[in-house]
């Protein structure tokens, strides 16, 4: 390769890294650029392409907490040891973003947390997922009210309802009408050029679906590094049930934020027109390029601010997701009587 072509390339790939890394706040690094290492060093978190030294992006040490590697990059043990030391996460997805697995700090374990929460089974486990699941339903309704679509009254009957629900069964049952007829108001929500038949997923059928999928990842991500940060097992859920490999727990807690976090997210990059159907692959991956929007995009939106609606202060999506996690392991453990779920009702 011409010194000419090189320079454009390596132009190029510091373009890519800057959009999607350096305009993220530093407590969580993404790296999505391909063929580059991660290290540790001189008090920083640095990205340099494989072979050279010059850094495309670096971030200082002390302030991050969380790693999120795409694809074909590598992680130095300079990183692991800081993970070790200063309970730093890091999390590794294939390169269309499917989370393949985590390298978490051993102390970032309690024995007495995760006997409480091994033992939150039978009625207690059923109380918390009903809470869930009223709450995913609720918001649901809200998402289509603020789209100004009519939610059906039959959504509104099993909000009610869950409550009697006596068996995870039965729970599951009311979830499931309530996400059909939830997911068949959709399309209303949508601009022109863009529909939602049905939803579907490995692999997604449509580029709206795609997208559904992409966001629930990355928001399953973000349950999981909360509920390890206050030391519950993601893997072990109250209403998923166990699967190698499955985090059931970030499942349970995910219910509540896809109507009101996830879905309003993509949403949002179709009818705002951030994203377009020529930003799609023909297998409806997103292009390179538009891959890199989408994760800009998506770290913007989780560092937005709210009014939360029970504790009245201004919060970040990401802290509030923190915030349910708390509330969770409290009502895993048994610190308080009832899970607190987050519920928008406009």
């Amino acid at each position: 390769m011409a010194e000419s072509e090189r320079a454009v390339e390596g132009a190029e790939a510091f373009r890519a890294v800057r959009a999607s890394e350096g305009m993220f706040d530093d407590e969580v690094v993404y790296v999505s650029t391909q063929r580059c290492r991660v290290r540790a060093e001189g008090g920083r978190i640095t990205v340099t392409p494989w072979g050279e030294k010059e850094a495309l992006a670096s971030f200082p040490a002390e302030k991050v907490k969380t790693v999120n590697v795409f694809g074909s990059v590598s992680v130095a043990s300079s990183v692991l040891t800081r993970c070790q030391e200063k309970g730093m996460v890091v999390n590794y997805f294939t390169y269309y973003g499917r989370y393949k697995g985590s390298f978490v700090p051993v102390h970032n374990t309690i024995a007495e947390v995760r006997r409480r929460q091994y033992g939150c089974t039978g009625a207690r486990a059923l109380r918390i997922a009903r809470a869930m699941i009223k709450a995913k339903i609720r918001n649901s309704r809200t998402l289509l009210s603020r789209k100004h679509v009519t939610p059906p009254g039959r959504m509104k009957e099993l909000e009610e309802g869950v409550g009697g629900a006596r068996t995870m069964g039965a729970l599951r049952s009311v979830e499931g009408e309530a996400a059909a007829l939830y997911f068949a108001c959709l399309d209303e929500c949508l601009i022109e050029g863009w529909s939602f038949q049905k939803r579907t997923r490995r692999p997604p059928e449509d580029h709206i679906n795609a997208l559904l999928s992409l966001t629930y990842t990355m928001v399953t991500n973000e349950v999981i590094s909360a509920l390890r940060q206050y030391n519950l097992d993601p893997f072990l859920g109250v209403m998923h049930t166990d699967r190698h490999g499955r985090p059931a727990l970030a499942l349970d807690l995910l219910e509540e934020f896809r109507p009101i976090f996830c879905d309003a997210f993509a949403l949002r990059l179709v009818n705002l027109r951030v994203l377009s159907h020529e930003d799609f692959k023909e297998d409806n991956h997103l292009k390179d390029s538009a891959f890199k929007v989408y994760l800009a995009q998506y770290d913007a939106y989780m560092k937005e601010e709210f009014r939360h609606p029970v504790f009245k202060y201004r919060v970040s999506r990401r802290r509030a997701i923190i915030m349910q996690a708390i509330l969770l392991r409290k009502a895993m453990t048994g610190e308080m009587k009832r899970y607190h779920p987050l519920v928008f009702t406009r």
